[in-house]
């Protein structure tokens, strides 16, 4: 790496880049409400957000709606090899100026991140980062897209609603927990790392935020088996204040549940992770049959 391309000199480069707010003035770009739009213009935060995800120089992460790219920013001045996913045309201008600021370390893709293949933007890379403050209304299916489909993030750094990352995180035994928390708990370790206010972002968004961690489980299921782990939950947690022995009938009901230990008169929430997978495994096997 040459003098110009050393992290010292690229920090340089992007510090003297226009506040993120005057950029957004100047562009004539304010928030839209059919991309959740809620703008994180505190560098300082966005510093924390890419410290807490562990970014090391040179490694290569994705980042989805990066707007305005105050955590961009925050992603290259670490060292990372960034790839944008922005949907909003208004902010490819922006991102393409600080990507000539950053000599070629951030790559902008204008696209949809449901439909895009992640396997291709890095390809060659085996250990791929996402950190994202991702737009309110498509955190959840990106996350179950990250964590059922075939790219295999290192990590995922993710801010989200805070009642979503309290849904991701929860125990057992509250109404929080549910499908979605089964399922990211199943596949990684869940932590949450930081709380932040509505306040901190511009416009504020009618409820606070939570930054969630993901770290990938060793031992992680096979795809057969997250299949039938989505099929379970869906079952117990379709219908929830029901016990196992009914919410389950299709796929083993009662004889399923004895079965891996579990009590047919549990209901959903009370279920542990672990059981879930057993009950999954179990059901995989296609030993047991529905109930008539």
């Amino acid at each position: 790496m040459t003098s110009s391309g050393t992290p010292g000199f690229l920090r340089a480069r992007l510090d003297a880049l226009p506040p993120l707010r005057d950029g957004l003035v100047a562009a004539g770009i304010g928030a839209d409400k059919r991309f959740g739009q809620h703008f994180l213009l505190d560098l300082n935060l966005c510093r924390k957000i890419a410290s807490l995800a562990g970014v090391a120089p040179d490694e290569a992460v994705i980042e989805v709606g990066p707007g305005p790219g105050g955590l961009t920013r925050a992603l290259l001045a670490a060292g990372a090899r960034v790839a944008a996913v922005e949907k909003d045309s208004r902010f490819i201008p922006l991102l393409n100026d600080l990507g000539a600021a950053a000599e070629g370390r951030l790559t902008v893709i204008e696209g949809d991140a449901l439909a895009i293949d992640e396997t291709a933007i890095f390809a060659g890379d085996r250990r791929i980062r996402v950190v994202s403050n991702l737009p309110y209304n498509v955190g959840t299916p990106l996350l179950v897209k990250w964590l059922t489909g075939s790219f295999r993030p290192a990590s995922m750094t993710l801010m989200f609603q805070k009642e979503v990352a309290r849904r991701i995180a929860a125990p057992p035994g509250g109404g929080d927990y549910g499908r979605l928390g089964v399922l990211a708990q199943a596949l990684c370790e869940v932590e949450i790392v930081m709380d932040l206010p509505a306040r901190a972002f511009t416009p504020p968004p009618k409820v606070d935020s939570a930054v969630a961690r993901l770290t990938p489980r060793r031992d992680r299921p096979d795809v057969e088996l997250i299949s039938a782990l989505q099929a379970v939950t869906h079952a117990a947690f379709g219908q929830r204040r029901k016990m196992l022995r009914s919410s389950l009938k299709r796929l083993g009901g009662a004889a399923l549940c004895e079965a891996v230990g579990v009590s047919p008169d549990a209901r959903a929430e009370t279920v542990p992770v672990a059981k879930f997978l057993d009950l999954a495994a179990a059901h995989l096997t296609g030993s047991f049959l529905a109930e008539p």
